[in-house]
């Protein structure tokens, strides 16, 4: 047992908690995601930024903190059961699985392989039970594979996790997941240019008591309104390389939005969104105007990004004409693009 090395620095009384579905966990209502903490998106893995990082975050109140084995080949993983051992409160860990398959085929997804990846996070994390282990974007086909679900059944049963959960590409895989009643949790990109789970999934996830964490909240930094034309990225930032698919799910990637219209969208939301507060936290805040989230799980590679993502939190609700505006500004330029793909 790893000795405790960070006591929380101060009561956290601006962080506001919310429950994650049928676990009955009270989580950060702002998460973590950890595609890019300490590195990846173009940039070499840093044990001791990861750290400061997630130690950051903990200080703060965030309680939930998402990861997945592939995340910079297991280095993000293993810095979040590093952190995680060294705290003294609660923290609940995410995890992910699936995608080390190669080819990443629905084929792979046999209980074996499964049980194979779950113990290697085990390992990787030095924790001894994963608190939400989640498929990782499956293929469709693997959704109606009831010996997939049943092993998470036996693995729950067994204390090596305690909630399953899913992470989704399209909604109607996240309604096929909820068929199962081992799952947890759907986690799923929203965000104000990916509305459709907010119209298809939310009411359905609230009715079986299904957690909702959302990913991609800021459209891969698009949605920060810092993003235009003359932008340049890493050759292993997948905002370069994946725009149109080539590496995985091009929706994964300013999700799926073409940037042309992105930009006019973008422009358009800061005239409404913008006035006191950075487009960003806004988007953050819009994410949390729906009751059915249980968690948003923004990435950081800094720690003022950590700081801002907290403090969207913060932020008062945004007004009945904002939200009608989101909806109008998608409707006028992504819907036609974006919708029917997810």
């Amino acid at each position: 047992m790893d000795m405790c090395l960070f006591e929380p620095t101060k009561t956290i009384e601006t962080m506001n908690y919310r429950i994650l579905g049928k676990t009955g966990w009270s989580i950060s209502e702002i998460g973590l995601g950890t595609w890019q903490v300490g590195g990846g998106w173009g940039k070499p893995f840093d044990s001791k930024i990861a750290s400061q990082l997630l130690h950051a975050a903990f200080d703060q109140g965030v309680n939930f903190v998402d990861t997945a084995d592939v995340y910079d080949g297991g280095l993000s993983e293993a810095a979040v059961g590093k952190a995680v051992r060294e705290r003294s409160e609660t923290i609940y860990v995410a995890t992910k699985c699936g995608r080390r398959l190669q080819p990443h085929e629905a084929a792979g997804y046999t209980p074996k392989n499964l049980q194979k990846f779950v113990e290697d996070s085990l390992l990787n994390t030095g924790l001894e039970r994963l608190d939400l282990i989640q498929l990782h974007c499956p293929p469709s086909p693997v959704y109606d594979r009831d010996e997939v679900f049943g092993l998470f059944e036996d693995l729950i049963q067994q204390g090596k996790v305690a909630a399953l959960g899913v992470s989704i590409e399209k909604v109607d895989e996240g309604i096929r997941a909820m068929n199962y009643s081992v799952v947890s949790s759907i986690q799923v990109i929203v965000n104000l240019f990916r509305q459709k789970p907010v119209e298809e999934l939310f009411e359905l996830a609230e009715e079986k008591n299904v957690g909702l964490i959302v990913r991609v909240p800021l459209a891969s930094g698009l949605l920060t309104g810092k993003i235009n034309a003359e932008t340049t990225f890493d050759a292993d930032d997948h905002r370069l390389f994946n725009r149109e698919g080539k590496a995985f799910d091009k929706g994964e990637t300013f999700s799926g939005v073409p940037l042309d219209l992105g930009f006019a969208a973008v422009e358009e939301l800061k005239i409404h969104f913008s006035e006191g507060h950075d487009l960003g936290a806004q988007a953050l805040r819009w994410v949390l105007m729906h009751r059915q989230v249980s968690t948003v799980i923004p990435g950081a590679s800094s720690l003022a990004q950590v700081d801002q993502n907290i403090r969207a939190g913060q932020l008062p609700p945004l007004s009945p004409n904002q939200m009608q505006e989101a909806a109008r500004i998608y409707d006028q330029y992504i819907k036609a693009q974006v919708h029917p793909q997810w």
